[in-house]
C-alpha cells in the first residue's frame, strides 16, 4: 500500500463518502421497489419518471439495486482502506457510470447524459492520475 500524503486525504474521504452514499441510496431504492406502497414511496416524487421505468422491470429489479448497494459499500471499504481491489472496483463503478450516461445520451436524455458523463468522467480521470494510483500500490 502506498503512502497517503495529506494532500490526498480529502479525496480519499470524499470518494469513500460518495460510494457509501450511493450504496445507501441503492439499498433504499431496492427496498422501495421490493416493498412498494410504504411511506417511503413519497420519495419517488423526486424522480417519478425513473420510478415508472423501474416498475416496468418487475420487482426483481429491487434485488439488482441491493446487489449494487453491496458492490458500492464493498468499493467504499476497499477504497477507504487503500486496497488495490478497492481502487479497481471504484474505477469499474465509475466506468459503468460513464457507460450508463452514454446510454442516457443515446436515448435523448441530453441534460442527464452530458452532466453524468462530465461528473463521472472527471472523477475517473482524477482517479487514474498516477499520484492517486500509487496510493493504492
Amino acid at each position: 500500500m502506498g503512502e497517503l500524503r495529506n494532500g490526498f486525504r480529502p479525496a480519499i474521504i470524499g470518494i469513500g463518502l460518495f460510494l457509501v452514499f450511493g450504496g445507501v441510496m441503492a439499498a433504499l431504492a431496492g427496498t422501495m421497489l421490493i416493498w412498494p406502497g410504504t411511506g417511503l414511496d413519497r420519495l419517488w416524487s423526486l424522480n417519478e419518471s425513473a420510478h415508472a421505468e423501474l416498475l416496468r422491470c418487475g420487482s426483481y429489479i429491487g434485488l439488482v439495486f441491493w446487489a449494487l448497494s453491496i458492490t458500492l459499500i464493498a468499493a467504499a471499504i476497499g477504497w477507504s482502506t487503500q486496497r488495490v481491489w478497492g481502487f479497481r472496483l471504484t474505477v469499474a463503478v465509475l466506468c459503468t457510470q460513464v457507460v450508463g450516461h452514454l446510454v442516457n445520451l443515446a436515448r435523448g436524455d441530453l441534460l442527464r447524459g452530458i452532466a453524468g458523463i462530465l461528473i463521472a468522467g472527471v472523477l475517473l480521470l482524477y482517479l487514474l492520475r498516477s499520484e492517486i494510483r500509487t496510493v493504492f500500490q
